[in-house]
């Protein structure tokens, strides 16, 4: 039996590894010309998931801030965060239980170890139209524009037509005007959102989101490609099991380009200090994405604040590449409450 050649193990390593950064830049170009970033827990980013979201809270405003960073194992494949901050405006203009609210987002998303890199600054307003005297059913229609700038560092990419039998030894065809290339446009989105409640302690919700309805001119290259609007529906809602616990559950489904992802799951709420009015609460549960991963989730809230970290467990194909890690992600949301007791408190939606 003959030794193995150090050598060789190591140009076989090196090309491995190369052969990775070119599935992340292939998964990259995909996603930026087919889907948009996501989060898992998509519950905790409301203004990514719904504009008709805005506004859509107990309290004079609402910050919210996501981080992600999916198949970690993969050279940085991607990272994505974003910011965002809403609240009700005009309440005295309006009727007692309508809710007219504004809000502004900010996103950034890296792929391939930052040769992709995309900025998205939002801004959304929705209308929330009670449809009975108490306020328990309401019915929101938004609007959301998008202004989107994409930068692709060229001398970090490696292409596909530079693989030889030595590695990636070739030079690329591809042609660019300039190392770095940007595209700029704007985006316009929309949706809906009903919301209800049956006796005021129970929550459940339904909505739709349609995202790039003018299918704004995206290419690196000067073509004519259109990016491809994305459909989401969610849905969910909570109700009490006793008086320390609650069950809350949520689903989404997305469709955009052909590619579809449908998320389902739910977490307990346990009330940990006992108190209904400001409850320190603790999140258990668990969201599972249909044929890509498991994603197992804990949270913690407390003065109207909501920290949230999951962690995807990939069961797909992929699993061999990521290790079965699909990706790190916390959330925070903070909610400003009034400090008058006797107000009217709203039953919005959580997760």
């Amino acid at each position: 039996m003959t030794a193995k050649n150090p050598n060789l193990m190591n140009i076989t390593v090196l090309q491995m590894k190369k052969c990775l950064t070119l599935l992340v830049a292939t998964l990259a170009y995909v996603n930026s010309q087919a889907q948009d970033p996501h989060f898992s827990q998509f519950f905790s980013s409301p203004l990514t998931l719904n504009p008709a979201y805005t506004g859509k809270f107990d309290g004079d405003f609402r910050a919210a801030g996501n981080y992600r960073n999916q198949w970690p194992t993969i050279n940085n494949a991607y990272t994505t965060a974003t910011a965002s901050i809403d609240f009700p405006i005009l309440a005295s203009h309006i009727p007692e239980f309508d809710t007219w609210g504004v809000g502004i987002m900010a996103l950034n998303d890296q792929s391939g170890n930052k040769i992709l890199n995309n900025n998205f600054i939002s801004i959304s307003t929705a209308y929330h139209k009670s449809l009975d005297e108490d306020g328990l059913q309401q019915l929101a229609v938004a609007f959301q524009g998008t202004y989107a700038n994409k930068r692709l560092d060229v001398t970090k990419a490696t292409f596909e037509d530079q693989l030889t039998a030595l590695g990636f030894t070739g030079v690329t065809q591809e042609v660019f005007n300039n190392n770095i290339v940007a595209v700029n446009y704007f985006d316009f989105n929309t949706g809906v959102l009903y919301t209800g409640s049956t006796n005021g302690f129970n929550s459940y919700y339904l909505g739709a989101s349609m995202y790039h309805l003018n299918r704004p001119k995206e290419s690196f290259q000067g073509g004519n490609f259109l990016l491809n609007p994305r459909l989401t529906i969610h849905g969910g809602g909570y109700v009490p099991i006793d008086q320390s616990k609650t069950f809350h559950g949520s689903f989404i489904y997305q469709r955009q380009a052909g590619a579809t992802e449908t998320v389902l799951g739910g977490a307990v709420a346990f009330n940990l200090n006992g108190d209904e009015d400001n409850p320190t609460s603790l999140y258990t549960g668990i969201w599972y994405r249909f044929g890509d991963a498991f994603i197992p989730y804990v949270g913690l809230e407390f003065t109207g604040l909501r920290i949230g970290y999951s962690y995807d467990v990939n069961n797909s194909s992929l699993n061999t590449a990521s290790n079965s890690r699909g990706g790190n992600e916390i959330s925070l949301i903070y909610v400003h409450r009034p400090s008058d007791p006797n107000r009217k408190k709203l039953k919005c939606p959580k997760f």
